[in-house]
């Protein structure tokens, strides 16, 4: 099966055959608007956390040219997203930090957090498959292809994801306004840092299961910072003090 940026399956066994086997490798299911989908494909789709959009004809014709799609296709992931399992084990056994998105929207602002991801030692980022920009050419683009180096890990739900997470010993640290002073916080390990959505910031439900709030002092008059620059502000940090004394 191909792996490449924007790649689609299409028609109902192929599709089908991956909801059973590797349900993780899907981004989105489209269904042409009028077509009669079967239940299992979307009961399968739904207890997986898949989005389904309904399209029409032309549009889907557009995104994957005039084939026999039969009425539905997925867009895969361009590379295989790991399991949140192997992450966690990951993260705990070497005491290192995950990034963890709480919905961003904009694929140039993921692409960015992977990409300092990657370069600050990050084991992982975690990304929503639900109300978050796909891994997309732009996302990728941006990352600096980063997103080829660090695993990450597709979850239905970031809470759930975050309580596992701390069951296995680890803590979980948000970038939200209110909290201490990242400046003179000292980072636990393992640990999980969040960083929220453009305009809603890490959610209520996210911030009641963080061990810790952070927040970044403005000194300036802009007020604030986008998701990348603040989650980037954080990783620094975060890293200085899994480094320390070497740093």
């Amino acid at each position: 099966m191909k792996t490449f940026l924007d790649d689609f399956i299409y028609g109902r066994n192929p599709v089908l055959e991956l909801l059973a086997t590797h349900p993780e490798r899907i981004q989105k299911i489209y269904v042409q608007k009028g077509k009669k989908v079967e239940d299992k494909i979307l009961e399968r789709a739904h207890a997986n956390g898949i989005p389904v959009s309904v399209l029409s004809k032309e549009k889907i014709n557009k995104l994957v040219g005039d084939v026999n799609h039969q009425g539905i296709l997925a867009r895969i992931y361009p590379v295989p997203p790991v399991s949140q399992t192997s992450m966690i084990k990951q993260a705990i056994e070497s005491k290192g930090f995950v990034v963890v998105v709480d919905h961003i929207e904009d694929p140039q602002n993921l692409g960015n957090i992977i990409r300092t991801a990657e370069v600050l030692g990050a084991i992982g980022v975690v990304v929503p498959s639900r109300r978050s920009s796909p891994l997309s050419k732009t996302v990728v683009k941006v990352s600096a292809g980063a997103i080829f180096r660090i695993p990450i890990a597709v979850v239905p739900n970031i809470r759930n994801f975050l309580r596992n997470f701390k069951k296995a010993g680890g803590f979980v640290v948000s970038v939200e306004l209110g909290g201490e002073n990242i400046f003179e916080f000292e980072f636990p390990f393992p640990l999980a840092l969040v960083i929220g959505g453009e305009d809603k910031g890490v959610g209520e439900l996210i911030l009641k299961e963080s061990d810790f709030i952070v927040t970044i002092p403005m000194s300036g008059k802009t007020g604030s910072l986008n998701a990348a620059n603040a989650i980037a502000i954080a990783m620094a940090f975060a890293a200085k003090s899994k480094l320390k004394p070497n740093f």
